[in-house]
């Protein structure tokens, strides 16, 4: 496809990172863009998202490769801004159970293979190169990861989302339980809940845990392994942790005004959905969760739960991001992925270039959504 014949008008369904930032990444490509969103923005995942910034760990090579890129992306964000407060690169501690420690080994391993920077340390010397991590016994390993960061995903929606706007973009929020129109065998916009439709010649969809959901309207079977999680964000407190720490009972990283955002998985059996779609906790879990990331801090912290938001959290089937066209519903573009706060810029960067060029871009071509129909 060439610039003359390119989607004049693209509707993004989805207000979290993944359909904010391609919106934002269209309109700088010259597309008109309509934004709609079934609540307000980041009020799905995107807003209870530990957004650990990352490529720690195994995983396949173009998914790392991709993983990298995205980090790169947001390192370009924050050399405009360094003194940002919602965007950080001050590293990443990880470590597992006590006898973890062959598992811990292994995984140092594959990211020095890979060039990923990796220190190795004994966790009782944790507190000498992460400061205020209470260190804990001799004997145990720990991974500390320099180079990994965080991102609090509502304060870069909103920057994105006023992008848009100033571009050109309308933003559509509230609009309830949305679906793509399809005519002629082609995607052509989406029909809100009250039967508003807006019209386009793509559409994007990107809506999180709901994107199967919203797929199978259309017949394409794309598989969800999207579990229930909580996001805990503290009351404001005084500590010199600035590094996110992934941990056997609590997964943390510092958070705008001096808070913590929370979070893991250990309780996810304890969360109920219910009918209409809400989910609930019994307190004692939030509790339990914020004492053991206080037992992380040294000295005599004490957090304290402000809030906590529960929901689905998006994981295609096979754990793999999906991006790209369908290939049963031409003009109609997927961005489903669970690391969507790590790729939320490059994902976008690229989603755009597809609808834009109607070329496919070769980063994604071990992501396509065609792969769940072709295995």
């Amino acid at each position: 496809m060439t610039d003359h014949t390119a989607p004049a008008r693209v509707v993004v369904l989805g207000g979290g990172i993944l359909g904010v930032s391609t919106a934002a990444h269209l309109v700088r490509g010259g597309a008109e863009v309509v934004l709609v969103t079934e609540a307000e923005l980041a009020s799905g995942a995107s807003g209870r998202s530990l957004s650990w910034l990352n490529s720690a760990g195994a995983r396949s090579g173009p998914y790392h490769l991709l993983r990298l890129l995205g980090i790169d992306r947001y390192r370009t964000l924050f050399a405009a801004d360094p003194a940002v407060e919602w965007l950080r690169f001050d590293g990443g501690l990880w470590w597992t159970t006590p006898d973890g420690a062959e598992r811990t080994r292994a995984r140092h391993e594959h990211e020095i293979e890979r060039g990923y920077e990796s220190h190795l340390l004994d966790r009782a010397d944790v507190g000498g190169r992460v400061a205020g991590v209470r260190a804990g016994a001799r004997g145990g390993l720990a991974i500390h990861n320099p180079g990994e960061g965080w991102v609090s995903l509502p304060h870069l929606i909103q920057e994105l989302a006023d992008e848009l706007v100033r571009g050109g973009g309308r933003l559509v929020t509230g609009a309830g339980r949305c679906s793509v129109t399809v005519r002629d065998g082609r995607a052509r916009g989406v029909r809100t809940a009250d039967g508003t439709s807006w019209s386009g010649d793509a559409v994007v969809v990107a809506c999180g845990a709901q994107t199967s959901s919203v797929l199978a309207e259309l017949g394409v079977d794309l598989p969800d392994a999207s579990p229930l999680s909580m996001l805990v964000v503290t009351e404001p407190v005084e500590t010199e942790v600035v590094t996110v720490l992934n941990t056997p009972r609590a997964a943390m990283r510092p958070n705008p005004g001096s808070t913590f955002a929370i979070d893991h998985s250990w309780y996810e059996e304890h969360i109920a959905e219910h009918e209409d779609g809400s989910c609930s906790i019994d307190e004692a879990y939030v509790k339990e969760l914020v004492a053991e990331a206080s037992a992380l801090l040294q000295g005599e912290v004490s957090l304290q739960a402000a809030s906590w938001r529960l929901g689905r959290k998006p994981i295609p089937g096979d754990g793999e991001p999906v991006f790209g066209e369908l290939e049963g519903v031409p003009g109609c573009h997927v961005a489903f992925t669970h690391s969507g706060a790590t790729l939320g810029l490059i994902a976008g960067e690229l989603t755009a270039y597809e609808v834009l060029t109607g070329a496919r871009h070769p980063l994604l071509k071990d992501f396509r959504p065609e792969r769940f129909t072709t295995a």
